[in-house]
């Protein structure tokens, strides 16, 4: 026998209310197979949870979209930070610059490998050392370190913590319009489930089939079990071959 099936998409969802609603619309109230109470609950629950589908998919596509523009940013603002260190270790090697050189940068003097910059939080911890040590090195009247030159380095580790920022402001809207998603698919199962069982019950003294066939004109679901389906699919074929 088959059984029924509560809506688990949003899709699934909004068919099932606006198939309700129809029939609300539809028939006077001694005719429908559910209450008014139940009614207005539907009218007035719908367009909240139809705003918090778009808001919710809105909010994703803006950080996703962002999110492929942010990746280049961070790519080139550690391109240009890392470049900065190795033009500055190679002229400590040529002995155009002392090895103390790279205590401006928070760096021992005899540290010859890259600081590491493969997480944000590294790149913006030592992207703010790079920055503020060639600045106090121009300051004291030092020769500025180039190719890159650091305004180059500045511009991108800008860029970067400007879209740092505004990835982590568009991942915050994402998650708030994310968790209010899901309390409006528990508020909007809660709906489907007391019309569905009121529809039921409104159909309780019918055959089986003729209250699920009613029942389904209200947008109830049913659907049979994996080894009733290939039985049905049987009896099927056999009645195809003896017709």
């Amino acid at each position: 026998m088959p059984y029924r099936r509560l809506p688990n998409t949003d899709h699934a969802r909004l068919r099932a209310l606006k198939t309700a609603l129809e029939k609300g619309r539809e028939l006077p109230p001694f005719r429908l197979a559910f209450s008014q109470k139940a009614l207005q609950k539907i009218s007035s629950f719908l367009p909240s949870f139809e705003n918090g589908i778009q808001l919710n998919r809105q909010n994703y596509s803006r950080y996703v979209d962002n999110g492929k523009k942010y990746q280049q940013e961070l790519k080139k603002a550690r391109l240009y930070l890392s470049h900065f260190i190795q033009v500055m270790n190679m002229s400590i090697q040529r002995g155009e610059l002392p090895e103390s050189t790279r205590e401006y940068f928070g760096l021992s003097p005899d540290e010859k490998a890259l600081p590491p910059l493969q997480s944000e939080i590294d790149l913006i911890t030592w992207g703010e050392r790079i920055i503020g040590g060639e600045n106090q090195r121009i300051r004291k009247g030092l020769s500025p370190i180039t190719n890159p030159t650091m305004a180059m380095v500045r511009v991108w580790f800008e860029k970067f913590m400007e879209g740092y920022r505004f990835q982590k402001t568009m991942l915050q809207k994402q998650e708030r319009s994310q968790a209010n998603l899901a309390n409006l698919r528990s508020q909007a199962d809660r709906i489907i489930v007391q019309v569905w069982n009121e529809v039921e019950d409104h159909f309780r003294d019918l055959p089986d089939e003729m209250k699920r066939e009613r029942a389904g004109e209200y947008g109830v679901t049913y659907v049979y079990r994996k080894n009733e389906r290939e039985k049905q699919n049987v009896y099927g074929n056999e009645e195809k071959k003896t017709g």
